[in-house]
């Protein structure tokens, strides 16, 4: 993986079932970043929806202050905000805020809002949604670096608009652009030097979208003297991991029914088509999710990374497939088997396994020599004892 090791987060949307308790999925949501953080994943983004019944996080904003209160180190993310719903300057100073409340360790992740849906119910045409994200991520670039903003558009007024805090986050607060099939996400992240979360599957087909994409934020970068990074680019898939492809296939019955059916009613963009008959057989066959153990996810990494010539973390999108119990050890078999892998965290204990077999039989020798001399020069002092007694009598 070159000089930066992968790193791992994942997307939480997050998805719930209509027959459980909300207030407890919540409460789940925030134990799940617990465990990831204590396991050692390295960021999670939260979700913004406001409809539907299903994405039930509507400020991710909430969510990440009180997940920064029961965290220490998992750095955390709006995935993603969705910046027509906002006034430009309302949201920046609230994620400078949270900048200084979590030391840093929150990032803004932005989108022009997936759910069709919520746009209808706040009067934003879903044909002006691009065209909004554009205009209020130039706003809040520029507000963020401290400059002094005044610029009206048909949906806010900024008047000499200044953020009364620098961030804590240094040279400042990092940023990524939700980016699916069309290129407005990666045109966005050429233009202003961002990250890029790439969110439309893992496909044979979509890595090519992704890599096409990744060529145009680059192309868009020159054109605006910016520079985009390959370990700023995150890569979102589909991952249930058990002990065996039986077990896995057979955790994620718990709940891939809702999963599928919920992409087939409400949401936008559908992921598993009308009338299939085995939801988990078809994203695995497609490439869209790994359904098995951690040699299989480690397989379907090297494929999304062969696919799209590199990325910097590889994120889980966090879908409820299985129980709470087979979903905690699932992401513990990836952090125990799968993030070494892309880490590089065994190289050096595997050199010095290596080495010290290597050299087992001189080092092994070289020791029992050291305690057959230890044996011998006691053997001759109490021989020595003896003959002094044996004389003095």
């Amino acid at each position: 993986m070159g000089e930066h090791p992968l790193k791992f987060g994942i997307f939480l949307a997050p998805f719930h079932p209509l027959h459980e308790n909300p207030t407890l999925c919540l409460e789940r949501d925030f134990d799940l970043v617990c465990h990831l953080d204590k396991l050692g994943y390295d960021e999670a983004w939260i979700g913004e929806h406001h409809s539907g019944g299903f994405e039930i996080i509507a400020n991710p904003e909430l969510f990440l202050a009180a997940a920064a209160e029961r965290t220490k180190h998992i750095r955390l993310g709006t995935g993603v905000v969705s910046v027509p719903y906002h006034n430009p300057f309302t949201l920046a100073s609230r994620m400078l805020q949270l900048d200084h409340q979590t030391r840093g360790r929150v990032m803004l992740g932005i989108g022009p809002g997936a759910l069709a849906h919520d746009a209808f119910k706040i009067g934003v045409d879903p044909a002006d949604q691009r065209r909004m994200l554009d205009e209020g991520a130039g706003a809040i670039i520029r507000l963020l670096r401290g400059e002094r903003v005044t610029l009206k558009t048909d949906w806010f007024d900024l008047r000499d608009a200044f953020l009364q805090l620098r961030p804590y986050s240094r040279p400042g607060l990092e940023m990524a652009v939700a980016s699916a099939r069309s290129p407005v996400g990666a045109l966005l992240a050429g233009k202003y030097g961002l990250g890029i979360l790439s969110i439309g599957g893992t496909s044979d087909e979509a890595l090519k979208f992704h890599s096409a994409n990744w060529a145009t934020a680059e192309e868009a970068a020159r054109e605006h003297g910016q520079r985009v990074e390959r370990d700023k680019w995150r890569m979102v898939t589909l991952m249930h991991v058990a002990e065996t492809r039986e077990r896995a296939l057979e955790n994620v019955r718990f709940g891939i029914a809702h999963f599928a059916e919920y992409f087939r009613d409400v949401a936008t963009f559908p992921i598993i088509p009308a009338g299939t008959e085995n939801p988990a057989e078809y994203l695995t066959k497609e490439g869209l999710a790994v359904i098995g153990t951690p040699a299989d996810a480690i397989r379907h990494i090297e494929r999304l990374w062969a696919g799209t010539g590199g990325f910097g973390c590889l994120m889980e999108l966090v879908h409820n497939w299985a129980d709470w119990q087979a979903t905690q050890k699932s992401y513990e078999l990836v952090a125990r088997f799968v993030l070494p892998r892309f880490q590089g965290s065994n190289a050096m204990r595997q050199f010095s396994y290596d080495h010290a077999r290597d050299n087992r039989t001189v080092h092994v020798a070289a020791a029992h020599q050291a305690i057959q001399a230890e044996i011998d020069k006691r053997q001759r002092l109490l021989a020595e004892r003896k003959a002094k007694g044996q004389a003095a009598e």
